[in-house]
């Protein structure tokens, strides 16, 4: 471990470029109150050895989920992520790709985006797929937009409460300087979506929902993609578990115009919350209003294949007031690591992956029936489920994470009307004996 720090000398140097007397002087612009006043309490010097002992004691200090049992989901799985993965990503040519500026000169980054929007679209049962987005919360968020563009002159969008609060946190930031009407559509008894906030309805342009859903219930996408379909509107679904569609019908075959998510399953490290993956895809007629990258396949002079910016409609690379979106980049490792992840798992992989998650899932929704739960969520459900426990189990949650056990995600600030429910997640890293444990301490 290696430092390289500035010198006195090397700091006067840049105060004199820069044309001020002291750091007090740089800093000045900044208010008083958010600057450190006084210097860093930092420990005596350490040796390199001593350092890293001393980093390895700081994060032990912190529970993660290899030490502990956790059945937090809400948008971000943990996942056995192959050991091929780490290894092809890390490769350097991988590693440091960057956004393919010059496309000509980055052939082996655009082919690796090219079977990424391929593999992508498959998955998701749509046409075309981009390069990915940010995350995804940003990619329902643009979803909407371009959604309002393909419908003009209709100004309402239609979203689920259903949908992850935090990605209809995302929509609000992005459409509140705007002039178009956020409608939101209550959950009905059963988990799923009420169409009833559909009746009167007026300039509907698009309606969005999740599926799975926050509370990791299966909406009917198909019988919604007729009704708004006959209102002259899209569909737009999102998802933040996508391997749910290894095993059941994905967002393409049951009528959805925009699919869009987050793909961190797909091979991504949980890494505390970052980054994440945004999957985005649509079908042909749809396409040139899609924000982000489209790489394309083609053939040179010579007839050798070769990959190019296809489309590439953002604002840097047409003019501002004519582009679909103001994201820069596509996460290229991260989706590089997604088209690598579902290449190993390959379809059958995938089916039997999603058919493990969705059966330990249902095993531990029956045993903690049986010690008195409530599953409040009639519908059938993928991964994490809805539970509410045995009456004064909020006062031992606490002892529960003391212990190294994490039941689950409180839903009552998310919506105050659950406030005594919890959001449970299981997936193939939770062994059988662990499931026990959780329904033990439950019961006791």
């Amino acid at each position: 471990m290696r430092y390289l720090p500035h010198t006195s000398q090397d700091v006067r140097q840049m105060l004199q470029v820069a044309g001020v007397e002291d750091l007090d002087r740089l800093f000045s612009t900044v208010p008083k109150d958010c600057r450190r006043q006084q210097a860093l309490q930092l420990p005596a010097p350490m040796t390199e050895w001593e350092l890293g002992k001393h980093m390895d004691c700081l994060a032990a200090s912190m529970g993660t989920a290899r030490i502990s049992s956790s059945f937090l989901g809400s948008g971000n799985y943990e996942h056995f992520v192959p050991a091929t993965i780490g290894a092809l990503a890390s490769r350097s040519e991988f590693y440091t790709a960057y956004t393919p500026y010059q496309p000509e000169i980055s052939q082996g980054t655009l082919q690796a985006i090219f079977e990424y929007q391929s593999l992508c679209a498959r998955l998701l049962g749509m046409e075309v797929s981009n390069a990915s987005m940010y995350d995804g919360a940003s990619a329902l968020a643009e979803a909407l937009l371009m959604a309002l563009r393909c419908v003009r002159k209709k100004s309402t969008l239609a979203v689920s409460k259903a949908i992850h609060p935090h990605y209809r946190q995302v929509i609000r930031t992005y459409f509140e300087p705007m002039d178009f009407q956020i409608l939101e559509l209550n959950y009905r008894e059963d988990g799923k979506t009420d169409p009833a906030g559909l009746e009167d309805a007026e300039d509907l342009a698009a309606v969005a929902l999740q599926s799975p859903n926050f509370f990791g219930c299966l909406e009917d996408l198909g019988a919604w993609g007729e009704r708004i379909h006959a209102q002259n509107g899209l569909l737009v679904a999102s998802f933040s578990e996508p391997l749910a569609f290894g095993l059941f019908k994905n967002p393409g075959s049951q009528g959805a115009d925009i699919a869009c998510g987050e793909g961190q399953s797909l091979g991504i490290s949980q890494s505390f919350g970052g980054p994440g993956l945004g999957l985005f895809a649509t079908s042909k007629k749809y396409m040139r209003s899609m924000p982000g990258r489209l790489v394309g396949q083609t053939r040179d002079r010579d007839g050798k294949t070769g990959y190019v910016l296809t489309l590439a409609t953002r604002e840097q690379h047409i003019r501002r007031e004519k582009a679909t979106s103001n994201i820069c980049s596509n996460q290229g490792l991260c989706a590089t690591i997604a088209g690598m992840y579902l290449a190993c798992l390959g379809g059958t992989g995938l089916r039997e992956l999603a058919a493990l998650n969705r059966d330990k899932a249902e095993y531990l929704k029956a045993e903690l029936r049986k010690v008195g739960c409530k599953i409040p969520f009639e519908a059938a459900t993928f991964n994490e489920f809805v539970v509410r426990y045995p009456q004064g189990f909020k006062n031992r949650y606490p002892d529960l994470i003391a212990g190294g056990i994490l039941p689950g995600l409180p839903l009552g600030s998310y919506y105050p009307e659950l406030d005594d429910h919890y959001l449970v997640c299981v997936t193939e890293t939770k062994s059988k004996s662990e499931l026990d444990q959780l329904v033990k301490e439950v019961a006791r």
